[in-house]
């Protein structure tokens, strides 16, 4: 990765991906500019843009190469929708592979996260410990795009704020399946519905790979409507507190959650703060680190006050 980010200074400072979809494949076309330092360097910088085009994670950080020099063109696969299924629960075992198989592609996606993560702005901000016990985790605030989280892209996993339906919709709903490919919308059409319409219930949580995503799992949880729900706290912290216990029987140790509910589901930031942290604390000898990725300067600052004022008793 260090070779490959170095070399990122050898390229042109933009990139323009051309994508094209049918129900089989997608091509991305990256225009680069050679390395000065000669082709093996450049190379390891060409796989590094590749990765993050052909991810999806490129948006509008990049700009287009005026002066390119090098055409390079990938070819990677749509798979057939995963076989089996488990209740509740689909691994990356269950998964098809790409074309290009999908151990060989979160190796790229891995690779290249780091750089995306600063093209994008991506950051944060405050760390706070979750209790005073020896090797208590953290809780940890960013402000940011979720969808470009990760720790090791091995043990952890992003939360999806989903719908009962789970097939996708808007906001962070949305963002996660654009970001992750159709996949992840095939997998989730794998959870068995526990009635019509409905795969995961109000406070409940699932689990699936995220695929495209750098992170290794996705946790899909449905928050309350405020408005509607009798009891908004109590759904709202079953949200939280069944991501995490799903989280932890399936050896996660870094999650990262979004502000459930604050969106279209109205539920008031400032109260939804306190159970995200409060919750988040009940796990702070089961998860390494808990993170909360807002989008917003508002949501930001919100949940970094409440964090201050239930854990600034713990050093640190």
């Amino acid at each position: 990765m260090a070779q490959a980010m170095a070399s990122m200074t050898g390229l042109s400072q933009g990139v323009l991906p051309s994508r094209r979809a049918d129900s089989r494949t997608r091509t991305a076309v990256v225009i680069v500019r050679a390395s000065a330092e000669g082709d093996a360097v450049a190379q390891a910088g060409r796989r590094a843009v590749i990765g993050l085009v052909a991810t999806g994670i490129v948006g509008g950080a990049l700009s287009q190469a005026a002066r390119a020099e090098t055409v390079k063109t990938i070819k990677i696969g749509a798979p057939p929708p995963p076989s089996g299924g488990l209740p509740g629960t689909l691994n990356s075992d269950q998964a098809r592979d790409f074309d290009l198989p999908l151990k060989e592609r979160r190796g790229s996606i891995c690779a290249t996260r780091a750089f995306a993560m600063a093209a994008s702005g991506f950051g944060g901000g405050e760390a706070f410990r979750l209790s005073a016990a020896p090797g208590a985790g953290l809780l940890k605030l960013h402000k940011g795009d979720i969808t470009l989280w990760s720790v090791d892209c091995a043990t952890d996993a992003i939360v999806n704020a989903a719908n009962e339906r789970m097939l996708g919709g808007g906001g962070v709903d949305g963002a996660i399946h654009q970001a992750a490919g159709p996949e992840l919308v095939q997998a989730c059409r794998k959870v068995p519905e526990v009635k019509p319409g409905v795969r995961c219930p109000t406070g409940e949580a699932r689990i699936t790979p995220a695929f495209e995503l750098p992170a290794s799992r996705v946790i899909h949880t449905v928050g309350p409507i405020y408005d509607l729900d009798k009891h908004p706290e109590v759904s709202l912290k079953k949200a939280y507190e069944n991501s995490l216990k799903l989280a932890k029987d399936n050896g996660i140790q870094y999650i990262a959650f979004p502000a459930i509910s604050c969106g279209v589901y109205r539920y008031p930031p400032k109260e939804a703060s306190k159970i995200a942290v409060s919750t988040a604390q009940k796990f702070s000898e089961d998860i390494k680190e808990v993170h909360f990725v807002l989008f917003s300067d508002d949501l930001y600052n919100i949940w970094r006050e409440t964090a201050q004022q239930l854990l600034s008793q713990f050093e640190k």
